[in-house]
């Protein structure tokens, strides 16, 4: 029997940072099973359109049943599963690239936004149950994360059986130890959350109408 795909990718290090915790937590997943999946997990370049042709090569090369992706969103203080991707490009800082659009979008002529496709409602309860830090998040920035997750979206636009969507994580206890008072998360935490995630995500077909909104 073929085993379905579930792919998960995290990003290098960004922004004069050594690691980037969403690629350790990720690929402490690689080839387990979840749920009749077997995670794929991928490692994607900081860098406007070169992570988007790496992800749309990985969805070509796998064929996934899902898609998490997963990037580093430092100074939050719990996981955060994201809710909307906009169309547009619009850096603070540089790429790894050296690249810094700025008001650009992300897919001519394409749509102003993307909605999940993950049951991120149901999500957060579980991850919650198990005191893990997490939140709906109703935006994923500008920066290279909402460009794949708009870019992932876009992709699948017509792939209606292929749900996907993005994570944030926050700094890990590590990258925090020298940053006092910021908020951080162990990477066994991310991972026991990320393992939580997408074993609610592939059980729950339709989300659970549960307030996860915000004021501001």
């Amino acid at each position: 029997m073929t085993t379905a795909t579930l792919l998960l990718t995290g990003f290098a290090p960004f922004g004069g940072e050594t690691v980037n915790p969403s690629w350790l937590a990720v690929k402490a997943l690689d080839g387990r099973r979840i749920a009749g999946h077997r995670i794929v997990a991928r490692e994607l370049p900081v860098e406007f359109g070169v992570s988007l042709k790496r992800m749309r090569a990985l969805l070509r090369e796998h064929r996934p049943a899902m898609v998490i992706a997963v990037g580093q969103a430092g100074g939050r203080p719990a996981l955060s599963l994201e809710r909307i991707a906009i169309n547009v490009d619009d850096a603070r800082i540089p790429d790894n690239g050296g690249r810094q659009p700025v008001d650009a979008p992300v897919v001519a002529d394409g749509p102003a936004a993307y909605f999940t496709t993950l049951p991120v409602k149901a999500m957060r309860a579980a991850i919650s149950a198990a005191d893990i830090p997490v939140e709906v998040s109703q935006t994923a920035g500008t920066f290279v994360c909402n460009h794949v997750f708009y870019g992932l979206m876009h992709a699948l636009r017509r792939s209606w059986r292929v749900r996907a969507g993005f994570i944030h994580v926050p700094y890990s206890t590590e990258q925090a130890a020298g940053r006092p008072g910021v908020p951080a998360l162990s990477i066994d935490a991310m991972v026991e959350g990320l393992r939580i995630a997408i074993a609610t995500a592939l059980r729950t077909p339709v989300d659970v109408a549960i307030s996860a909104g915000a004021e501001h």
